[in-house]
């Protein structure tokens, strides 16, 4: 069947909501809403349903178990969690949260602090995979992952509270609805745990390091008239997390005292305007994330506050039911301040990139369709870059998509690479940049959806530290009081095979599994690249045993890997084990529980830090 391209918001909405959709609806591919199997993308979507039903709290959790990601927390639930997408570093994929960056500008690398984002309001998180620069700019090289939190529909409430294992108490509430032409969804939760030692407790680490979350989120639209509405949403996050360190004599990682504030206030607003009958779509918004982040020992020894301010204009124009035209352009500033109890002065810094980007999408033959990109960035520190997106995606039979798509990447030195005592004192930080193609297919089979997809992708000026140690240089002298400076040299190559499967056996028992096959290298010493796995795996089984009763298991594998770019230190493969059961008292009370980590493994997920043992966990939910 022959589809315009172009759905508004309200379409989408009924789109989503209509019982008999068959396809997927996804927002991030193209910045406009589009059926998942026309985009020609490797897009994973994490469903509220999902979310809920496998009793996931941490949204890093959550994106592990999709094809593509490894995931890497030092320690306990609040410590430092980094994603690794198809091999790309921790700072290489932009995060979003309802359209908003949540990347920290103040982070030595610019990485998102997902250790501190918890599944909070969310009405479902896609996953964007591969180079992705032509519509978000930088920080897109791995891909991107957005957030999108619940708004408007029926009037709902739920909340729900549980507790468990290391004294975790856990409470969270929702709601979400509309009133006359007001959208509204709103959530906020509080999280507290002692957890485990930071370091490894087979070395001695008895002192357990705790952790600290509330959160909040707000979502609203006002559909001011036919043609213009209105947009304002919040997310915010405070938590405050113990870890361990080197302390003296002996400055070995064990047991300390220390512990960090994080603080982090995401906003949007926005207003959309539609002209031409609804043909031509226009968005102007303006976002800030302000991050603000402390450590202490016996007292306040780090500090560092960022903030990034972008203002974007977005238009999308239908030419007809088979072509659409998307174009925007944006202004990105960012800015530094941080200091350390050693510093004889805070590193102070700011940055600001303009960027403009156009789409083309046409649909050819009923079956086929062409997606082309272009976008333009000048940075004030380092000048000029381009970006470019092709891709292609053909239903060639019912139920049957082949794409292919080819795209670059690029990620900007972040403030603290180009302004820290660490900085390059004789040479501008280039941009680190990546091209990266793709080729795959979907099948639907009745109740079996399969998905294979091959990927590759190059990266090249990646930005490293040089250790000046046992080093007589130009560069050296001038930071022999650091020991080193951050450069530009690295060049990497990361390629592999992704496959899922869904399948609903029977009407009540669900499996759901898939398979990452990731060979990655460091192209200057040809050696796999740290703690990014050869292997990994995740499966889950969903059983309806009764009406009233759910139960499912849970499998995350993670293969063999070095922790160090030198492969001095190995890191055991790791096979972690959840069961999860749920059963309604009555329609609208839920009691759940879970035990994670059945088998007990307790292999070291960051060489020194230690992993969560088994846990056992219970609570209620309600819904209104």
């Amino acid at each position: 069947m022959h589809r315009s391209l172009l759905l508004s918001s309200a379409a989408l909405a009924a789109f989503v909501s209509a019982a008999a959709a068959p396809e997927t609806v996804v927002v991030s591919a193209t910045r406009t809403p589009q059926p998942l199997e026309v985009t020609g993308t490797s897009m994973s979507v994490i469903t509220a349903d999902a979310v809920e039903s496998r009793q996931i709290d941490i949204v890093a959790d959550a994106l592990a178990q999709t094809p593509g990601i490894t995931s890497v927390r030092n320690g306990g639930v609040g410590q430092n969690a980094d994603i690794l997408m198809r091999g790309a570093e921790a700072g290489q994929t932009l995060v979003l949260v309802d359209g908003v960056r949540i990347n920290d500008p103040s982070a030595t690398s610019g990485f998102a602090l997902l250790g501190d984002v918890l599944a909070n309001g969310i009405d479902r998180v896609e996953v964007l995979r591969g180079p992705q620069s032509t519509l978000y700019g930088s920080d897109a090289i791995g891909g991107v992952v957005n957030i999108i939190t619940a708004r408007g529909g029926a009037d709902a409430f739920k909340a729900e509270a549980e507790g468990g294992s290391f004294d975790t108490q856990h409470v969270n509430a929702a709601a979400s609805g509309t009133l006359a032409s007001l959208e509204y969804g709103a959530a906020a939760d509080y999280f507290v745990t002692n957890s485990i030692s930071a370091a490894d407790s087979k070395n001695g680490n008895r002192e357990p390091d705790g952790y600290h979350h509330f959160g909040a989120t707000g979502n609203l639209r006002w559909q001011a008239t036919d043609t213009l509405s209105i947009d304002a949403r919040a997310w915010y996050t405070r938590a405050r997390d113990s870890f361990d360190g080197y302390p003296p004599p002996a400055y070995t990682f064990q047991d300390t005292h220390q512990y960090g504030d994080n603080a982090l206030l995401a906003l949007y607003g926005g207003a959309n305007f539609v002209v031409l009958d609804g043909r031509f779509t226009n968005r102007l918004a303006i976002t800030t994330t302000d991050a603000n982040r402390t450590t202490h020992d016996v007292i306040e020894d780090f500090a560092a506050k960022g903030r990034d301010t972008r203002l974007e204009y977005q238009g999308v124009f239908e030419l007809d039911r088979a072509n659409e035209l998307s174009f925007g352009a944006e202004t990105r500033q960012t800015s530094l301040t941080s200091s350390t109890i050693y510093d004889a002065a805070p590193t102070r810094g700011s940055d600001r990139i303009n960027g403009l980007y156009a789409q083309w999408q046409t649909a050819l033959f009923e079956h086929l369709t062409l997606t082309s990109g272009a976008r333009y960035d000048d940075d004030r520190e380092f000048g000029g870059h381009t970006s470019y997106k092709l891709a292609a995606a053909w239903q060639p039979l019912d139920g049957t998509t082949l794409r292919a798509n080819i795209g670059s990447g690029f990620k900007a030195p972040s403030l603290y690479e180009l302004f820290s005592p660490y900085s390059n004192p004789l040479t501008k930080l280039k941009p680190e940049t990546a091209t990266g193609w793709e080729a795959g297919g979907d099948q639907t089979l009745g109740p079996v959806e399969a998905s294979l997809t091959y990927f590759e992708r190059r990266t090249a000026n990646q930005i490293d530290f040089f250790s000046c140690f046992g080093v007589s240089s130009a560069a050296c002298a001038l930071r022999a009081m650091q020991g080193g400076y951050y450069f530009n040299v690295d060049r990497s190559r990361a390629r592999g095979t992704e496959i899922a499967l869904a399948a609903d056996v029977t009407d009540t028992l669900k499996l759901e599994a898939n398979y990452t096959n990731l060979s990655d290298a460091d192209l200057a010493t040809g050696l796999q690249l740290a703690r990014r796995p050869h292997d990994s795996a995740n499966g889950v089984v969903t059983w309806r045993a009764l009406v009233q009763l759910t139960v499912g298991a849970e499998v995350a594998f993670v293969g063999s890997r070095f922790d160090d770019p030198g492969h001095f230190t190995a890191l055991d493969g790791a096979a972690r084990v959840k069961l999860f059961a749920a059963y309604d008292l009555t329609d609208a009370v839920q009691l759940f529980g879970r035990i994670e980590n059945a088998g007990g493994d307790r292999s070291e997920p960051v060489a020194g830090y230690g992993a969560p043992g088994r846990a056992f966990y219970a609570g209620m939910r309600t819904r209104l």
